[in-house]
């Protein structure tokens, strides 16, 4: 024995004074600043203003809870949530019908309402033709702006924003939100205090929170569907299916489960005796990566990725809009989310109506089943022409890429000009792609590996296109230098509006991270500008069919397209107005252009003449 603890040691020190103390502010501020998420839920912080809440279930309503000037609202399924100073009140059972007239009335008078989602409280108003007056705030909204991709539940938004929070307790996740509404004030409060300070006040201000209503709008019209239009088109993808099937089984020589990728692995790299390109826990890889690498080893392998295109068509497509559509109204209704893309661009869930396929003719065709609904004649699509690139022009200030938008050139011929050293009318067919190519590829950043596998060359052709590319356009080339060290310097970057997003790999060591962070830096401004132009466009049209008291209506918006309903009478006044909205919405120093067309459904369209 090399040494003994002495337990009897004298030690002048009572236990009351030697037990752990913690500051649970300081332990919050810690935690947050390293996005301990976990640690930060464990520490269960109690508000330190004590909110409470009470439950109301009497359809008895004391009419001060909605006659102030500010109210706090947050609106759940079944279930409304009201802040005062003191507690949090949610109206649940005959409480709710009896709140939502107090809500009903109070959004009909001048006054200001803070709310979690204002989406959902312009789907309120509309919902029950309330003449709104009232001014909507929008918490997550905020948050969204501030902190693109975090957790935007109330909870966690008041613990992030103000260093306080509610302890669940025995409370259900319903009434846990329900009792931060007495703190959705303070939560309001820092928010604008930091959208200000971000610079990002206009961009809440002036595109995302009227856009909230305008969507609201949009996911309540809905879009008329042909439902036996579905059915015929169907009909046809289940017929190609079957003979696919067949031809399938034919080329490979036995019989297998096409749709198993463990069976379809064993064929191919077993049977077939491919060269398998990556393997997996279960077997063989046979994504869609994979099978269009070894597409040219075997007549097999372009029929599977067919089938496999047709049979997403059929299963997502025309029978999910199927079992979406509502037989009531004939019409298919989307929810258009405005605060989950990085970049501000709009996507759309339950059915999402922005991935529906073009590129093969039978993904197209499903476009013939959306029709104008009744009482309306025709739709109307208005397109921006090349918008990210026009952007891209504003932004660097390159004087041959301003010159050829100004000019009303066709800019891939004119890129396929520059690069090639050939005059515009002697640009063939391929330089053009490979113009095109070029064009949109370094708007995403993509290097000469992407280019070169998008094209189909070899990686020194791509470079020597790229060098070219820069070459006659130099400013595009200094942007990119530029926006790639100011996001260095300041860890984010923005868009004409102000819009941020964070890049916290821009210096990390990993070159595959870095590099995926430079690209983002590039397009973000670009990508990022041309959606809060579209943005801005909407809530511009929709105030302008407003002002004319038309009854056209806008239904849909798909990337740099807005589709709209109207009648035989309307249609080329609101082309019209449409483009103008469109093109004057913002001025950039290149023109936008805007392309309509019209059609009885959205496959069949055609250029509105005058």
């Amino acid at each position: 024995r090399l040494a003994e603890i002495d337990t009897q040691a004298p030690l002048p020190l009572e236990w009351p004074p030697a037990k752990l103390k913690r500051d649970d502010k300081e332990l919050y501020r810690l935690f947050k600043r390293l996005e301990f998420n976990t640690l930060l839920e464990r520490l269960a912080l109690v508000d330190y203003s004590e909110a409470k809440l009470k439950t109301i279930t009497s359809p008895q309503l004391d009419p001060k809870i909605f006659s102030g000037q500010e109210l706090a609202v947050i609106l759940l399924e079944d279930s409304l949530a009201v802040g005062n100073k003191e507690m949090s009140l949610l109206f649940a059972g005959d409480g709710f019908a009896a709140a939502c007239q107090g809500l009903e009335e109070y959004l009909g008078r001048e006054a200001t309402l803070i709310t979690d989602d204002a989406k959902k409280i312009y789907r309120f108003a509309f919902d029950r033709e309330i003449a709104l007056e009232a001014e909507v705030h929008s918490c997550q909204l905020a948050a969204y702006l501030l902190k693109p991709g975090s957790n935007m539940d109330i909870p966690n938004l008041v613990r992030a924003w103000t260093e306080t929070g509610v302890d669940r307790g025995e409370q259900s996740e319903q009434e846990h939100v329900a009792a931060h509404a007495s703190l959705l004030p303070k939560l309001w409060q820092s928010l604008k205090e930091n959208l200000q300070a971000t610079k990002a006040w206009e961009l809440y201000r002036e595109i995302e929170l009227p856009l909230s209503r305008v969507l609201a709008r949009m996911e309540r019209t809905g879009i008329a569907v042909d439902v036996r239009e579905l059915e015929t088109i169907g009909a046809e993808l289940q017929a190609k299916i079957v003979d696919l099937e067949e031809r399938i089984i034919t080329a490979a020589g036995y019989e297998f489960n096409i749709n198993s990728p463990k069976q379809l692995g064993e064929m191919l790299f077993e049977r077939l005796g491919i060269p398998p390109v990556r393997k997996t826990k279960t077997g063989y890889s046979t994504d869609a990566a994979v099978l269009e690498f070894i597409s040219d080893s075997h007549e097999v392998v372009p029929l599977v990725l067919e089938y496999r295109q047709l049979v997403k068509l059929q299963s997502t497509y025309v029978q999910g809009l199927k079992d979406v559509w509502d037989q009531e109204t004939g019409r298919i209704y989307t929810n258009f989310n405005q605060m989950v893309t990085a970049t501000g661009r709009l996507s759309s869930t339950e059915p999402n109506l922005q991935n529906i396929p073009i590129r093969l003719e039978e993904g197209r065709r499903i476009r013939k089943a959306f029709v104008p609904g009744g009482g309306y004649q025709w739709l109307l699509a208005a397109d921006y022409s090349q918008i990210e690139l026009r952007v891209l022009a504003h932004i660097s200030g390159d004087s041959t890429l301003t010159e050829a938008f100004r000019g009303g050139q066709d800019i891939h011929r004119r890129t396929a000009a520059e690069i090639f050293g050939v005059a515009l009318e002697d640009v063939t067919d391929s330089q053009r792609q490979a113009a095109k190519a070029v064009n949109f590829g370094l708007v995403y950043g993509q290097t000469d590996f992407g280019l070169a596998k998008s094209l189909g060359i070899a990686k020194k052709e791509a470079a020597s296109y790229i060098d070219a590319y820069f070459h006659r356009y130099p400013g595009v080339k200094e942007y990119m230098d530029h926006i790639v060290a100011q996001a260095r310097k300041d860890g984010y970057v923005t868009t004409l509006y102000n819009r941020r997003r964070y890049l916290p790999e821009i210096g990390s060591r990993n070159f595959q991270r870095r590099s995926f962070a430079e690209r983002t830096a590039i397009n973000t401004p670009i990508q990022g500008t041309a959606a809060d132009i579209i943005k801005l466009a909407m809530v511009e049209v929709e105030k302008r069919l407003e002002a004319e008291g038309l009854v056209s209506r806008m239904l849909l918006q798909v990337h740099d397209e807005l589709v709209l309903e109207t009648t035989s009478e309307e249609l080329k006044r609101l082309a019209k107005l449409v483009v103008t909205a469109m093109e004057e919405v913002v001025q950039l120093n290149v023109p936008l252009v805007v392309d309509v067309k019209t059609g009885s459904n959205w496959y069949n369209m055609e250029s509105i003449k005058d």
